[in-house]
């Protein structure tokens, strides 16, 4: 884990919304033409999607079915917090799904992914224009889904509160330790009407995104830069310069909400909260100016160095449309469906200089330094290994990481019980995969 990977892979995650169900319509084989007169049989699919991103999937689809009238497909999405525990219920129980978008990690271990390799072969796709990312993303030698987007983290900074404390911007080479000292200048007042300094949100990557900017593992044998990661946000909470884990849990706090409230001078989060927050100004939900910069890093780390985790979109293996399945995830994940992500603002996997050009824009919308993002060196997360998603990160290190912010332990604790935890609960389980992937 070591190696350094230059995609730019995700988090998870994003802002919960109510669940919908959005009939697209009209699609079928991409650029195949048809004689006058002939028609190709109608096929109807159903694909479910993270809700801040199904906006975007109907622009995608719109695009698909002008060159593929005979497919319509059915657009559904879950809120956030329930998105993956119910999906994987949905499809345990047979739900006819044929497409489904997101960590592919969380679905390794249910045996209903459709192994993508003889599709994209026969399809002829070319899988250049993924980069690295595409052999890093293989499991066993074998492509189970193609990202249609990564999520990489940026710091995003309220310059109207900056410009009122006559404090300057956050800079792009940022240590953790300057970060820190920069919170706590730009925290005052208390209560309701408290501004603070940063907003870490609940997640463990918020804390861990340090150990891995060093190139550490969440599955590595020495966990000290885990350690000393949970420690600083510890420290920071004691400062007062960001709110408390508890007390973000008690008021439902979120990153999104709180940063749009306005009191919120800096808040680390991945690159999906540059669409949150170009919708919010569109609804004049926002009245300040902000951009980004890069994460702070830890000393002797290369500033810009952030991690990254890859948004997939996945075949089921009961689908019973898997060719025409096939195309329409072809066509979100590759070149025509990833510009249309990209002028969005969505950082996507498959990339090209139009893609860029489309991310970045032409600088008439925020954030004026949306550059950084297709500048950065990035870490995965995580190895993609069955299981690591759901036992490594969603039990045992969120687990033993609220035990400690909610001072139920110290950090020491916390990292020698998930150290422990990890060799029990999953290593012991995927023995020689474990093994392979954790550092000598």
């Amino acid at each position: 884990m070591k190696k350094i990977m230059n995609l730019a892979l995700t988090g998870t995650l994003v802002a919960g919304l109510a669940a919908g169900c959005t009939p697209v319509k009209e699609t079928s084989k991409e650029g195949t033409a048809k004689p006058a007169g002939e028609s190709a049989k109608p096929v109807s699919l159903k694909m479910t999607v993270l809700p801040d991103d199904l906006d975007t999937f109907k622009l995608v689809f719109d695009e698909f079915k002008k060159e593929n009238p005979n497919i319509s497909v059915q657009l559904d999405t879950i809120p956030q917090q329930q998105y993956y525990d119910k999906l994987r219920l949905q499809l345990s129980s047979g739900d006819d799904i044929d497409l489904i978008g997101g960590n592919m990690d969380v679905f390794l271990d249910t045996g209903i992914l459709e192994p993508l390799d003889d599709y994209i072969k026969k399809s002829n796709v070319d899988v250049s224009g993924f980069g690295p990312l595409y052999d890093n993303l293989k499991v066993n030698d074998k492509m189970y889904g193609l990202p249609y987007r990564k999520s990489n983290w940026m710091l995003y900074y309220n310059k109207t509160l900056f410009d009122k404390m006559n404090v300057p911007y956050p800079k792009a080479d940022m240590t953790w330790e300057d970060f820190r000292e920069l919170a706590k200048k730009m925290t005052q007042g208390d209560g309701a009407n408290k501004m603070y300094g940063a907003f870490l949100h609940p997640w463990a990557q918020t804390w861990y995104i340090q150990a891995v900017q060093t190139g550490a593992s969440i599955i590595d044998k020495d966990l000290t830069p885990f350690k000393n990661a949970l420690q600083f946000r510890m420290d920071m909470e004691k400062d007062g310069s960001i709110m408390s884990w508890a007390e973000q849990i008690t008021t439902s706090a979120h990153y999104n909400s709180a940063f749009q409230k306005g009191n919120v001078a800096m808040n680390l989060i991945g690159d999906w909260h540059i669409a949150q927050l170009r919708t919010a100004e569109q609804e004049k939900k926002i009245n300040f100016d902000w951009d980004v910069v890069p994460v702070p890093h830890p000393a002797g780390v290369a500033p810009n160095t952030s991690l990254a985790t890859p948004v997939s979109l996945m075949l089921n293996k009961s689908s019973k449309h898997k060719e025409e399945a096939f195309k329409l995830l072809q066509f979100m994940t590759t070149a025509k469906g990833a510009k249309i992500f990209a002028a969005k603002g969505f950082l996507t996997g498959y990339t090209n200089d139009d893609i860029r050009k489309a991310y970045i824009g032409d600088g008439s919308m925020k954030p004026k330094n949306i550059h950084y993002f297709v500048e950065q060196k990035e870490y995965p997360e995580y190895p993609l290994l069955p299981g690591i998603k759901n036992i490594v990160l969603n039990n045992i290190y969120k687990q033993e990481g609220e035990m400690a912010l909610t001072k139920a332990q110290t950090a020491d604790q916390a990292i020698q019980k998930i150290g422990e935890r990890i060799q029990k609960e999953w290593a012991d389980k995927y023995g020689k995969d474990f093994k392979a992937a954790a550092k000598k």
